[in-house]
């Protein structure tokens, strides 16, 4: 069973902030008005402090973002896409960067587990909020754009590392 004691201190945030960087990720493919926003950073919030499955990882992971928001301390804290590229593939790359950590110090089924729960928190961040229309007539679930960074977050985080 992986734990918190596995990481070091920076990769442990990392690994913290990584669900709420997932449903980030849609936000940033399709963004929308505040309210559209607000939805989507508490479905992905739920979906943060709720893992589908009951790995030792994945609860402690939890238990820290509830207990951060809890203490008003912004759990995306030291995370902040910068110019240069685009925000999305910086989200990509940091999401990229944390599954290779997790899979490093983790059993398979915890970073498979992990893996999940992130697409998961995306996918609820996706599934949060229609886009588009107008007055909510003609309003997709999922906007195109938002699919399309749900195909790449799925590529980036199941790839097999070398």
């Amino acid at each position: 069973m992986t734990a918190k004691s596995d990481f070091t201190e920076e990769e442990w945030a990392r690994v913290v902030r990584a669900p709420l960087v997932a449903g980030m990720a849609i936000s940033l493919a399709d963004p929308g008005g505040p309210i559209e926003a607000a939805k989507e950073s508490m479905a992905t919030l739920k979906s943060a402090t709720n893992p589908p499955s009951h790995e030792q990882l994945l609860a402690e992971v939890a238990l820290e973002i509830q207990a951060a928001v809890q203490q008003r301390h912004n759990p995306l804290s030291g995370f902040k896409p910068t110019g240069g590229t685009q925000p999305g593939e910086q989200v990509l790359e940091e999401l990229r960067a944390v599954q290779a950590i997790v899979a490093e110090k983790a059993t398979a089924e915890e970073a498979a587990a992990f893996g999940q729960w992130l697409l998961a928190a995306a996918q609820a961040a996706a599934n949060a909020a229609k886009e588009g229309g107008f007055l909510g007539f003609g309003a997709q679930l999922v906007s195109e754009r938002e699919q399309d960074m749900l195909d790449r977050l799925r590529e980036t985080i199941t790839a097999r590392r070398p």
